[in-house]
Parts: structure tokens; C-alpha cells; sequence
């Protein structure tokens, strides 16, 4: 994989960890956590494990579904 590439996945996803580290929404951690599944796919990839990010591109939708469940009973 070219370095130039790998330094910018690896800054994608420190950014999608800080942003969701810092904001305290539960709607806006969950686009911090995209952030961070766009940018690991990519290098989960590049190491040949294309098995693990089939899997992962089902459990990562399917995870915040029910974490959007979650959110919501918390409401009023």
C-alpha cells in the first residue's frame, strides 16, 4: 500500500476517535464511529483479511441500529 495512502486512512480514523472522544451527543458519536469503521476498512483490506470487513461491513450498520434504539428510549 503506498505510505502516502496508509498516513492518510490512519489520520481519517484518529480524526473519527477524537471527534467522537470530545462530542457529547450520542447521534454525533455514532458519525465519529463511521469515521473511524471508513477509515479501518481500508486497512483491514489491505492486509487480505477481506473475510473480517465482510463481516464487518454487516455488523457495523446493523450495531448502530440498535445503538440508535438505545438512544431513543433514553428520551422523553
Amino acid at each position: 500500500m503506498n505510505i502516502l495512502l496508509l498516513i492518510i486512512i490512519c489520520i481519517i480514523t484518529l480524526i473519527g476517535a477524537v471527534y467522537a472522544g470530545y462530542v457529547r451527543d450520542p447521534y454525533a458519536k455514532l458519525i465519529g464511529i463511521g469515521v473511524i469503521g471508513g477509515g479501518v476498512m481500508p486497512l483491514i483490506i489491505a492486509r487480505g483479511y477481506a473475510d473480517v470487513a465482510a463481516a464487518l461491513a454487516v455488523i457495523i450498520p446493523l450495531s448502530t441500529v440498535f445503538v440508535l434504539q438505545l438512544c431513543r428510549k433514553g428520551e422523553p
